[in-house]
Formats: structure tokens, sequence, C-alpha cells
């Protein structure tokens, strides 16, 4: 299945983090934070959003920083995804 995100919104992909600590302590999985980057999957078109002009900053295959609690997270095929506005991505990492 394919996504295509609508307006200022974009897919993202969260990527995982380790599982163990620096020290080599086993986490489990209710002790591991959320992770914030994530890389993206799809991008919206922009365009006019509230009456300003939306211009998309982020492209498919970038590695970006998110908001700890933005966005809605979905199942599609098996793949957890998350949908978030751009304004709620806060860096781009390169």
């Amino acid at each position: 299945m394919s996504i295509k995100p609508l307006f200022d919104k974009v897919v993202i992909k969260a990527i995982e983090s380790s599982e163990t600590t620096q020290s080599g302590i086993v986490l489990p999985g209710a002790a591991q934070e959320k992770p914030q980057l994530a890389e993206v999957l799809a991008v919206g078109p922009g365009g006019m959003i509230d009456g300003k002009e939306v211009v998309m900053q982020v492209k498919v295959g970038d590695k970006v920083l998110y908001s700890k609690y933005a966005g809605s997270e979905f199942k599609i095929d098996g793949q957890e995804v998350v949908i978030v506005r751009q304004a709620d991505i806060l860096a781009i990492v390169e």
C-alpha cells in the first residue's frame, strides 16, 4: 500500500534505538523511550494552509528529529508509521 500525505503532512518511520545502554545493560521494551529520530517516507505537496504558503523543507529519505508527542501513529502493511505536520519536525540530521 502506498501513502500519499495531504497538504503539509509528512509520513515518517521511527529509527529504533539501541536496546542496550552504553554500560551493556539490556533495556526491556517498557523502559525504552519513544524514538525521536525518524526517516521520511513520504511528503505532502505543501501549498496554501490557513492563508499562508507552506513550502516543504524535507524530502523522502531525510533523517529528521521530531517532537516527542507529535503526530498520529498508524500500522500499515505491518509497518508502524507516524504522520506529522512539517511544523512538528525540528531538524534534519545530516
